[in-house]
């Protein structure tokens, strides 16, 4: 299992410029303690999280790093050019000297970024799996012609070309249609913090059915905290806690108010927003407590990456837990 670093650009004091580059204090310590991948978040109007143009943030990264390999998590696809994303990618895995990671995702619950990007929720799904095969085409073919339901193009060639020969990619996707399209193309999974273990061994099985190589392909992202003592570690991650649950279940709420269909409601099988539940599901504990949290997900899920979300507001806190997770909890799990 490779431990990774998951980045939120969380602007916890209303400080663009100081949360930006605190995140970056993070990734660098991160790729000091020899931690395999970093994943940057995309996230739009909001400013909490002030990472809306990921993949310009990644590129600054790419200068900033040298070994630490750079993931997005996850490119938004239904509200981007699709072409215009190959074009970027493809330029940014020669920036990071082919250290790209790409993870794709179709949004949501935040209905303000349907709305803005003119995208029904319903078409969400089908913008984004049509458009990571035509990113795929574009990266590595030439004189590309592409006629799906919602993009086309006739005997296109983008430049440059990736330096990774096949750049990984990832799907975070819980739904039957996402899971049988990753497994068929043997792309990863990627599984959010508040993904409850029920729902993610299950997306893990119907995958594996189809494609029973992908084990190493799961890259699992949790909220995390490593304390000296368990309530120092809850201490320091519940005000985080709080904060993403009441803008999550606002977020929720919303989605199920606006939407002509009937939703199904969260529940701790699925995904779940109460506080309690977000730290049953994080790793946030003591050291004992952090290791025994991690070899359950491990022993159930065989993850390829465990992508931490440092959840303290206190940047330093946040860098000592990185520091006592690489001293006393990544050797034993």
């Amino acid at each position: 299992m490779k431990t990774g670093l998951f980045c939120n650009y969380d602007n916890y004091y209303q400080d663009a410029r100081r949360a930006m580059f605190e995140q970056v204090t993070l990734i660098k310590q991160a790729e000091t303690l020899d931690f395999a991948e970093a994943w940057v978040s995309e996230h739009h109007f909001s400013e909490s999280n002030l990472s809306p143009s990921m993949l310009l943030l990644i590129a600054h990264l790419a200068g900033l790093t040298s070994t630490i390999k750079l993931g997005t998590a996850a490119v938004l696809l239904p509200f981007h050019n699709p072409i215009r994303v190959a074009e970027d990618i493809a330029t940014l895995d020669n920036l990071c000297n082919g250290r790209l990671l790409l993870g794709v995702a179709k949004g949501g619950p935040f209905p303000e970024q349907n709305k803005h990007f003119a995208t029904p929720m319903a078409e969400s799904r089908g913008k984004m799996l049509e458009a990571i095969a035509f990113i795929q085409k574009l990266l590595y073919e030439t004189d590309v012609s592409f006629n799906g339901q919602y993009y086309q193009c006739d005997r296109l060639t983008v430049y440059p070309k990736p330096l990774q020969k096949s750049i990984p990619v990832y799907v975070a996707t819980g739904d039957d249609q996402g899971i049988e399209f990753a497994a068929k193309h043997n792309f990863g999974l990627m599984g959010g913090p508040p993904f409850s273990l029920e729902r993610l061994r299950n997306t893990v099985n119907k995958y594996r059915e189809i494609n029973s190589s992908g084990a190493e392909k799961l890259v699992l992202a949790r909220f995390f905290f490593v304390g000296r003592t368990g309530d120092e570690a809850v201490s320091q991650a519940l005000p985080f806690i709080r904060k993403f649950s009441l803008k999550m279940k606002a977020n929720s709420a919303k989605v199920m108010q606006n939407s002509s269909h009937k939703q199904k409601p969260f529940d701790r099988t699925n995904i779940c927003f109460d506080e309690d539940y977000l730290l049953e599901n994080s790793i946030i504990g003591d050291v004992v407590t952090c290791r025994d949290k991690i070899k359950k997900f491990q022993d159930e899920l065989n993850i390829g990456t465990l992508a931490l979300k440092p959840s303290s507001f206190d940047v330093q806190k946040n860098l000592d837990s990185l520091t006592r997770y690489n001293q006393e909890v990544r050797n034993y799990v």
